[in-house]
């Protein structure tokens, strides 16, 4: 084949440092758009995002010629750097280091979608540490629960 053609859907998952609270509800519309501008510099595309003031649910579409590792970084480092010039009130904020990652298909797609719409409501009744385990485990990822926290 001559081409390369790909849809590379992930799903990702990833909290602030010591799961503080830091994430204002105002101010998290914003800090998605930046985040979305950082995924396109690094040539992928912010489809999707949701969480709460501890977390962030991302759906991203990858670039085919790129380590997802190398686009984490680059986005936890550039979001954490914009929050710290933007508000400078939160000088102490930082990301928790590590993030979950799931790949998702074509027909999953929707289903993620209005989950991450859903997070408010979802944590209600729900911690982000149940939700975790609860995601890595519906995605068959082994984990032990010291090394969540």
């Amino acid at each position: 084949m001559p081409g390369t053609y790909t849809r590379l859907l992930v799903h990702v998952v990833f909290s602030t440092k010591n799961r503080a609270p830091a994430i204002a509800p105002d101010t998290a519309d914003r800090l998605y758009a930046y985040i979305g501008g950082v995924i396109r510099s690094e040539g992928g595309t912010l489809l999707c995002a949701g969480g709460v003031e501890d977390h962030v649910h991302l759906l991203i579409q990858c670039r085919a010629d790129g380590a997802f590792s190398d686009l984490m970084r680059a986005l936890k480092a550039k979001s954490s750097r914009w929050i710290h010039e933007t508000f400078p009130d939160r000088a102490d904020f930082a990301w928790q280091e590590g993030y979950a990652a799931f790949s998702v298909s074509r027909s999953g797609e929707a289903k993620v979608r209005t989950y991450l719409a859903g997070q408010r409501e979802h944590h209600r009744t729900m911690s982000f540490l149940e939700e975790l385990e609860e995601l890595l485990t519906l995605h068959g990822v082994e984990f032990e629960r010291k090394y969540l926290a």
